[in-house]
């Protein structure tokens, strides 16, 4: 375990932001911490990683534990070019390792454009540019702070690509919040807070089964032909009706099929999970 912690409190004045927090942080895993803004999430992880003192409670970690950080605003030199932004940090820890810089360098793609100055790249250019960064000092945990906010779709997905190759190949643990709830479902361990609470964990599989069902939504002309079935009504006038599984959704299907307009299947998700344990959308 690299980092476990007992009942920790965070308050600002008689406001409690952090509420009685009791977190694993196992080696080789992805934790996503998952909640809306002002939920507590930043407030962990400053904790965490020594930023911020707690008020009460215990914070115990791994006697190697090495960590790196990604942070939500970049801390780079816009001015200066990536190569000269990369070795001026590398310097900071006092280390000259050519050959470790060089590697993460063709790990993440970014020989196309060191020369370049680091305030002239796009958003996903300087996201691997930062978590290049967070990684100088060969950390064995890697916190990462909203990564993908303000990406769009592919350029998200490219940054979790490369994510995942470095947690593989590097045996990187990787400690993540984000309000993209997608992105939690190849956690290993997935903890949603709410106002400084953690209301459940697991993993996505674990959490959509206690959580969530799937579920039909029918467009219908007969609503009294499903009074037999446990569905509620919904604003657009379709009807959603939990199902236990494809195959159950399949056979009120073929019973209705007559009195049926239009129909989608929607498997369980983590964003019905969200809300279902928060009462919340997140935005």
């Amino acid at each position: 375990m690299l980092i476990r912690t007992k009942n920790l409190i965070k308050t600002f004045g008689d406001k409690i932001v952090i509420d009685h927090l009791n977190l694993e942080v196992e080696e080789g895993k992805l934790l996503a911490y998952i909640g809306t803004n002002g939920a507590g999430k930043s407030t962990t992880m400053k904790m965490l990683t020594g930023l911020l003192e707690p008020t009460s409670g215990e914070i115990e970690l791994a006697a190697d534990l090495k960590i790196g950080m990604v942070f939500q605003d970049s801390v780079l030199d816009a001015e200066l070019s990536v190569l000269d932004n990369l070795k001026s940090r590398q310097a900071l820890y006092h280390q000259k390792d050519k050959v470790w810089l060089e590697k993460l360098i063709q790990l993440t793609g970014l020989d196309t454009f060191l020369n370049q100055a680091y305030g002239t790249l796009s958003g996903g250019q300087r996201r691997r540019v930062d978590i290049v960064r967070a990684l100088l000092n060969k950390p064995n945990l890697l916190f990462l702070d909203e990564p993908t906010t303000g990406l769009d779709i592919q350029t998200r997905e490219a940054i979790w690509d490369l994510l995942r190759r470095l947690q593989r190949e590097e045996k990187l643990t990787i400690f993540l919040t984000t309000h993209y709830l997608e992105e939690a479902e190849n956690a290993d361990m997935t903890y949603i807070i709410d106002q400084g609470k953690v209301l459940a964990k697991g993993s996505a599989k674990e959490l959509k089964e206690a959580y969530s069902k799937p579920y039909l939504l029918v467009e219908t002309s007969d609503v009294a032909a499903f009074s037999d079935l446990d569905c509620k009504r919904l604003g657009d006038g379709r009807l959603k009706i939990i199902v236990e599984d494809s195959a159950k959704a399949l056979a009120i299907l073929s019973d209705k099929r007559t009195v049926i307009n239009d129909f989608d299947y929607v498997k369980a998700n983590i964003n019905d999970v969200f809300l279902n344990i928060t009462g919340k959308e997140m935005a």
